[in-house]
């Protein structure tokens, strides 16, 4: 099979799906602790809350990257993620890979659209944990 780095336009829908499902279970989670708090909100400046929502997002993300290299919507555009050097991106690597990619949409998304004038195509949190995109072309991958 061949690999090609992947556009900006691959990306886009991959994150998108990624989104809507993060977003569904997020949903979930806080409907159950809003019927096991007996239907009192939770403010939105509570510390817990606010960790627990990271900590969700933060494990749905590295374990699919660790264990495979693909998020859910990743693997329904074909894109997987790599290491520079062609190992298997490790919990660290991926852990870096978050974070860096939180201080990409931070800056309203520039550290995602820096990989369309990139030569390499890679954003800004691609460079800071040594990772890249491909895209798998072909049936079956």
């Amino acid at each position: 099979m061949d690999a090609v780095r992947s556009p900006f336009w691959r990306r886009l829908p991959a994150i998108s799906y990624d989104a809507v499902l993060v977003s569904a279970v997020l949903f979930m989670l806080t409907l159950v602790l809003v019927v096991a708090r007996e239907g009192r909100t939770i403010p939105p400046s509570s510390p817990w809350y606010t960790l627990l929502l990271l900590g969700v997002c933060f494990f749905y993300f590295t374990w699919s990257w660790v264990h495979g290299g693909q998020t859910l919507g990743m693997r329904a555009w074909r894109l997987v993620l790599m290491r520079c050097d062609g190992g298997r991106v490790s919990w660290p690597q991926a852990s870096l890979r978050f974070f860096a990619a939180l201080l990409s949409w931070a800056s309203l998304g520039l550290g995602f659209l820096w990989c369309v004038v990139d030569r390499k195509r890679l954003c800004w949190h691609d460079r800071a944990s040594k990772t890249f995109l491909v895209t798998r072309e072909g049936r079956g991958t």
